[in-house]
């Protein structure tokens, strides 16, 4: 059962620390990294933009939605198209079968992704367009995945620490061995446990985790 969770003084400090340095080591490092793997992996975008398009061809490939950011700022994040058109006005119907607790939806067998989307989504490609918005300073590589406004609403003050930092492409959650199994309260402290221990080094060993995933094909 989802159960709100309050901020203790002690994590309030943990959150007010200075992190200037980190913060500029981590924005250099996310530019680099995601210049390079846009460089490198443009003809895989070409490849996906085009499949996409071919498998369902009444709608952009790029699906473009507004997520909650840092202090609490929208923007808008990119992601390959993976459902069919008109999707969100499907949620209504489908709110019964959801199959996590707290703010978020989904559905294993969502009846609304595409053929092409179900092997993005097992491999995390449908994600690679996010590298646009890390070069725009919107996310960063590794952070806490960024929520949905309507998700945001239901936080908790100890829910809303995910928004001390960027949001990013990857985290401790998303690397996790059947994520979806993981509950919403498990899923907030996996967060606010990277938050609270942020480093270069550990930035770095999750990224390495994340392409290791990605190989294996252990995404949603």
């Amino acid at each position: 059962m989802y159960e709100e969770k309050t901020l203790t003084e002690k994590e309030k400090k943990i959150y007010e620390k200075n992190h200037k340095f980190y913060w500029r080591m981590k924005r250099t490092l996310d530019i680099i990294l995601s210049l390079l793997a846009i460089a490198c992996l443009s003809p895989i975008l070409l490849f996906l933009y085009i499949i996409i398009f071919i498998d369902d061809p009444h709608g952009s490939p790029i699906f473009i939605q507004i997520r909650v950011g840092r202090h609490g700022e929208e923007f808008r994040m990119y992601k390959f198209r993976t459902m069919i058109m008109g999707a969100d006005k499907m949620l209504d119907q489908l709110k019964e079968q959801n199959e996590k607790d707290g703010p978020v939806f989904k559905i294993k067998r969502d009846p609304r992704v595409t053929r092409v989307g179900r092997v993005l989504r097992r491999i995390s490609l449908d994600e690679l367009p996010q590298l646009f918005n890390i070069v725009k300073g919107d996310m960063a590589i590794v952070g806490p995945r960024p929520p949905l406004p309507q998700e945001v609403e239901q936080y908790s003050d100890y829910e809303k620490l995910r928004l001390a930092v960027t949001p990013g492409l990857t985290c401790t959650w998303q690397v996790q061995p059947q994520r979806d199994d993981i509950s919403f309260d498990e899923w907030m402290d996996l967060d606010v446990d990277y938050i609270a221990k942020r480093s270069l080094l550990h930035d770095i060993k999750l990224i390495l985790t994340t392409i290791r995933s990605v190989i294996k094909g252990e995404g949603s």
